[in-house]
């Protein structure tokens, strides 16, 4: 079966639909591709397509954009352990998806501080960094990570290299927006550090 013909009922209004469809003709989306897809969805309407996906997943566990829509969707419902593996899955299937690594990294803070986050966690997220930035830099990307070494590193008083001032600076030479930055820092669930503003 060809992968962007696999069928599903668009969890909003029920009608037969494709994976391969952009969205259904009620205008809600098909496939979840980003994060802000799911940002203002209301929760119902969040269970519908997660349990939607996973219905389609029983049968095509590894199809890239089933996996990865379910993990945006476990992402917002901060299902941290469920979005990583989620995410995993989608990687090991299609690993040229920056955005994929990006929001791994993001699911394995699972809504807490880098600070309070164990070494081991912290070297997986900056695999995924590393991985995203060198597929595609985006300022977004390199902001996380400058986070991630100004609450972890520099605040534990650990020497690491590049710091968090490099990282910053290559998040402002890759641009990104003051919204880019109040939608990373929501998604994680903590406050903007005042040295990354």
């Amino acid at each position: 079966m060809d992968i962007q013909n696999i069928e599903l009922e668009c969890p909003g209004c029920g009608r037969p639909v494709t994976i391969g469809q952009k969205e259904c003709s009620c205008g809600r989306p098909i496939v979840i591709s980003t994060f802000s897809s799911v940002a203002e969805m209301p929760l119902p309407e969040l269970n519908k397509y997660a349990r939607t996906y996973q219905k389609a997943l029983a049968s095509n566990p590894d199809n890239t954009l089933l996996n990865n829509s379910v993990a945006m969707c476990y992402l917002k419902l901060k299902m941290y352990d469920k979005a990583f593996d989620a995410f995993e899955k989608a990687i090991e299937d299609n690993f040229d998806n920056p955005e994929t690594y990006f929001y791994a990294a993001i699911s394995l803070l699972g809504g807490q501080k880098a600070f309070l986050t164990p070494r081991p966690k912290i070297d997986k997220i900056e695999e995924m960094l590393n991985a995203a930035v060198s597929i595609e830099p985006r300022g977004i990307f390199y902001l996380f990570w400058a986070y991630i070494k100004q609450d972890y590193f520099k605040r534990k008083f650990l020497r690491t290299t590049p710091d968090y001032m490099a990282m910053l600076s290559m998040a402002q030479e890759y641009g990104y927006s003051d919204l880019d930055r109040e939608n990373l820092f929501a998604i994680l669930g903590v406050e903007c550090p005042s040295a990354l503003q």
